[in-house]
């Protein structure tokens, strides 16, 4: 009989309304229950793509004697992370205080009124190395909690106590200094792997924020090792097994250091940033792979995570019937099966398939060798090489959707979605591609028509409903996105949302001791320690979008009171985030639009007119990350009152216009591209 998650919105939460456990969902029922009963709490967090949330689900939950002992010992609680990131933030910062990690699942017990006292993440059915066993653990919590309930609850109110004080760190606020870019990036190199690029060793994640302030501070300082790292890395990415090299795309992360063999589930989050600072490389570089893996990663959201309401998934899931990564994995037999036996030998030495296989007996598809060696060997020409692997990409993927396809989780989550708003309306423009704008311009138009009541910015929405109020991140990438989405089609509704949300966010997020932000709003629901981030984790920290969301939006609207408020923010966090760059990338791309000067350009002419669009050119193709851009048809008044970067900007010559100033300084009004890239100290495209 199902438990009472069945009727649950959250696929993740009904993915256990089987189980045997008396599970429920987070609320007062479950907390009035552990008060009348006397009973700790069970609290398990995971996410719907999470393969060891899978593992343990089945070898525990599904166990009905492990069950049993769940039911009579704790009152068990079930949370989606995503969409609940305020309790994964807090409770996943209690386990790393106990144990000095986390990870999903994350499983932790709680005393009836919310305290954590315990924890850890995956436990197995039975002792396993290190692991202790998931009922022996249970037994030994719950006779802690009833024979040692004072010193239980004492160690719960000290964790308690800490949570507290790390929301608010003793820090003392320091005045921004451009050397506090370039120790920054000293401090980074350190975590550089020079062999196999990205940061840190097995497991190795994406690390997107840190690359793009990588170049930024190529952009800055002129830093070729800064560029050479970012192209090593995402080259590295490209050909390895984390990046889905048939449908496009990138998985979660690898859990070795050469990108090799990854953790299937793919989440939007990840191909949004990566997709996006593909597209910064190309710009910086003219790379060709960043943009062809930019553009794919773009056809694989369009294609797989894109709603027909408009909106983007969350996530496609690691598992099938078959096993983890089963959907994504080959043999030689299965290729030659595919594209015919001529064929077969070419792409599986392109792809790197043996008969031995890379992971369980099977080929993970990676590119080991450099392409021009694989070309050089068969005797043929880069491009005949590339047209061929295409031809046969379009056949295995062809062969791969008769596959179980993995499970997707399609609720839409508005901080994720931001993301991807951004991407693809910076690549939009970039690659002028109308396709890519129309698509953030939809998933736009669906946040603003489901997921808002003209006052509150919801969090989710799933199955046809938007619920819970909007956190901090949800509020700070939406209005990056947004500010991007103006940039790329300049419609003037984009910036007036993002004005609006931006004064609610300052409203109810604002910690008005510490000045910086909490991750929940002030109305939310009160939890035991109001959860606040700086630090980055597989998404930009709060703290940090805000900032960035709050200099962008005062540059180009020049008010000082959103920009005042982001550089109080970096100034308190400025030490931490300097001495700890692999940390705090986000911050770091938020004092760097700071310290940068920032460009405001204003062009005045119709945009649809070649002269205009030549102009836009120059700022779209080109690198330039501290830039405020609008535009002005000369017929719109409205436009200049409602940017005032607008206002007293004319035609010159009866010509379409740029006007760019800089720290209160504006350099002449230029009407060519010359003029334009000369004073923007950029290239002219494909010159």
């Amino acid at each position: 009989m199902p438990n009472r998650l069945a009727h649950e919105k959250s696929l993740y939460l009904r993915q256990h309304a089987d189980n045997p456990v008396d599970w429920y969902p987070w609320g007062e029922e479950a907390f009035r229950v552990a008060r009348e009963q006397d009973k700790p709490i069970l609290l398990s967090i995971g996410y719907s793509s999470c393969h060891w949330c899978h593992v343990m689900e089945h070898e525990c939950f599904e166990n009905p004697e492990i069950a049993q002992l769940q039911n009579e010992l704790f009152v068990n609680i079930k949370v989606d992370r995503e969409e609940r990131p305020d309790l994964d933030e807090l409770y996943m910062n209690a386990l790393q205080a106990m144990t000095g990690s986390g990870g999903w699942p994350l499983n932790i017990f709680l005393t009836p009124d919310g305290k954590p006292f315990y924890g850890g993440t995956y436990f197995p059915p039975e002792d396993r190395g290190q692991l202790p066993a998931w009922p022996r653990v249970l037994v030994a919590v719950a006779q802690a909690y009833r024979q040692r309930r004072e010193e239980v609850e004492r160690a719960a109110d000290d964790l308690v106590t800490y949570l507290q004080q790390q929301t608010r760190p003793p820090l003392s606020p320091t005045a921004l200094r451009e050397q506090f870019l370039n120790e920054a990036a000293r401090n980074l190199v350190p975590h550089y792997d020079r062999e196999h690029g990205g940061f840190g060793t097995a497991p190795k994640f994406p690390s997107p924020m840190q690359l793009e302030f990588l170049l930024r501070t190529y952009r800055r300082a002129g830093a070729p090792r800064a560029l050479e790292m970012v192209l090593q890395t995402l080259t590295a990415m490209a050909r390895g097994g984390i990046h889905d090299h048939i449908g496009g795309g990138f998985h979660r992360y690898a859990v070795d250091d050469a990108w090799l063999v990854p953790h299937f589930e793919k989440m939007l989050y990840d191909n949004a940033l990566l997709a996006r600072i593909s597209t910064l490389a190309y710009l910086v570089s003219a790379n060709a792979l960043c943009r062809q893996v930019a553009e794919e990663t773009f056809t694989y959201l369009l294609r797989e995570m894109h709603g027909s309401h408009g909106g983007f998934f969350s996530a496609q899931d690691a598992d099938t019937g078959e096993g983890e990564g089963a959907f994504y994995l080959w043999t030689p037999e299965e290729i030659e099966a595919v594209v015919g036996p001529e064929e077969a030998t070419l792409v599986c030495r392109y792809f790197g398939v043996t008969p031995q296989g890379n992971f369980e007996g099977r080929s993970i598809l990676h590119v080991p060798d450099d392409p021009a060696l694989v070309a050089a060997e068969f005797g043929l020409s880069a491009d005949e090489l590339a047209h061929r692997i295409a031809r046969a990409r379009a056949l295995l993927y062809e062969a791969r959707s008769q596959r179980p396809w993995p499970a997707r989780d399609e609720k839409v989550i508005v901080s994720w979605n931001g993301l991807a708003i951004r991407a693809f309306a910076e690549a939009g423009a970039a690659f002028d591609r109308p396709d890519f704008l129309a698509t953030a311009e939809r998933a736009a138009r669906f946040i603003q028509e489901n997921l808002w009541d003209g006052r509150t910015l919801f969090h989710v929405w799933e199955d046809g409903e938007a619920r819970f109020s909007g956190f901090l991140d949800d509020y700070a990438n939406l209005v990056n996105g947004l500010l991007s989405l103006y940039e790329a089609t300049f419609d003037p509704r984009w910036v007036d949302w993002a004005r609006l949300l931006t004064d609610l966010m300052l409203e109810r997020f604002l910690d008005p001791e510490a000045g910086d932000f909490f991750d929940t709003p002030a109305d939310g629901e009160k939890l035991i320690v109001r959860p606040k981030t700086f630090v980055d984790q597989s998404t930009p920290s709060g703290n940090g979008s805000a900032a960035e969301a709050l200099l962008r939006l005062g540059t180009l609207l020049g008010e000082r009171r959103y920009t005042d408020r982001a550089v109080a923010i970096l100034e308190r966090y400025a030490p931490i985030a300097v001495e700890h760059p692999i940390a705090c990338g986000q911050l770091l791309l938020a004092m760097d639009f700071a310290l940068g000067d920032p460009h405001e350009i204003a062009i005045i002419g119709d945009p649809t007119l070649p002269e205009t669009r030549a102009l836009l050119r120059i700022v779209y193709a080109n690198y330039i990350p501290n830039r405020a851009l609008a535009l002005r048809h000369p017929e719109d008044e409205e436009a200049a009152r409602s940017i005032p970067l607008l206002a007293e900007r004319t035609l010159v010559n009866e010509r379409p216009t740029a006007y760019v100033c800089r720290q209160f300084v504006c350099q002449r009004p230029v009407t060519t591209p010359r003029e334009l890239a000369d004073q923007l100290e950029v290239r002219i495209p494909d010159e």
